[in-house]
């Protein structure tokens, strides 16, 4: 069973162990450490413990009753306060089970049900086909692609942008 829940920092040794994973971090954004410690996991999880409780809305992503990844909704400020970026992961032994699609289904039903977010943006490498299909699966739609948009591990990379709007249909 799938389901997002807030963070424990008991959490920290499963989620070290979903992220120490070059597999993992070659689609993330830079910043984070690698080796990735279980230290490490604890200060993530504080921080999201201790961020602002309507500008981050933060859970770890479980599987039968384990830490499989972590999934987050950052609120944008300014004209676009009613706009998220949402980024997650999963570990690489759930890949392909459908994991992380029920998750960003989850957190976005969860988004549009208790805030005021209109809409809900990703931006995964055009380069990562998986995340592109977790999106589509979660009902979000492809709204275009931002050509040489980031520059990872040395190389110039395209992005797709990513949307799901409030009261739109999965």
């Amino acid at each position: 069973m799938v389901r997002i829940r807030p963070w424990d920092i008991g959490d920290a040794p499963d989620l070290a162990h979903a992220i120490n994973n070059p597999s993992v971090l070659k689609n993330l954004r830079d910043g984070i450490p690698y080796p990735y410690t279980v230290s490490d996991a604890e200060a993530f999880i504080r921080g999201m413990l201790d961020a602002e409780p309507d500008k981050v809305y933060a859970w770890a992503i479980e599987v039968d009753g384990r830490v499989a990844g972590s999934i987050a909704a950052f609120r944008q400020a300014n004209i676009h306060r009613c706009t998220a970026e949402m980024g997650y992961y999963v570990g690489e032994e759930f890949w392909g089970r459908g994991v992380a699609s029920r998750a960003v289904y989850a957190a976005c039903n969860w988004v549009f049900t208790h805030t005021d977010i209109l809409r809900i943006f990703a931006e995964p490498f055009a380069t990562n086909g998986a995340s592109c299909r977790v999106l589509e699966k979660a009902g979000f739609q492809l709204e275009g692609v931002m050509r040489k948009n980031a520059v990872k591990n040395g190389e110039v990379l395209d992005m797709k942008l990513y949307a799901r709007i409030r009261d739109q249909e999965p």
